[in-house]
Formats: C-alpha cells, structure tokens, sequence
C-alpha cells in the first residue's frame, strides 16, 4: 500500500473496476479501520498459532505519524544577534 501503485495502470480485464475505483475502494477502507483490523486479526491467528517469533519484531515508524500533541512548545528566545539602533534609517 505504500509503493504507489499506479491506479490507472490496473488491467480492466480483472473485473475489479477503473483505477479511480479501485482507488476510492482501498481509500474507503483505510478510513474504515479495515486494514489495521485485518492486520491485528492476522497478528493474533500467527500468534496463537505460534508462529511468530517476537524475539526478532522492531517497530517500523515510517508510516506512523508522530504525536504533536502534548509535544512541549518550543521557547522562544531572544536574539543574540546585533540590531541597528531605533533611531538609525
């Protein structure tokens, strides 16, 4: 999902629709949550099954936004550098 497949080169012989449809589906699901439940429901099935090894897992944040919120605000501070005189053009 995060190569940018290109949409209008989808073959309309797979029946699946235009690449614009196909587009406004995955787009739809995304909004939806399908995809993050589909991953977790998938993570659980291998995990109970005792197939995943979580030794080996690492946390991938390159498609995971960062928290601004609560971030703290940068403090403003005075400049150190040289400025003209008030009463100089």
């Amino acid at each position: 999902m995060h190569n940018d497949i290109a949409w209008q080169l989808l073959p309309l012989a797979l029946g699946f629709g235009s690449g614009q449809t196909c587009w406004r589906r995955v787009e739809r699901w995304q909004q939806a949550g399908v995809f993050d439940q589909l991953h977790r429901v998938l993570l659980a099935e291998l995990n109970s099954a005792g197939q995943l090894d979580w030794s080996r897992a690492c946390v991938d944040g390159s498609h995971i936004r960062a928290k601004k919120r609560g971030a703290p605000a940068p403090v403003r501070r005075r400049s150190t550098a040289g400025r003209r005189a008030a009463n100089t053009p």
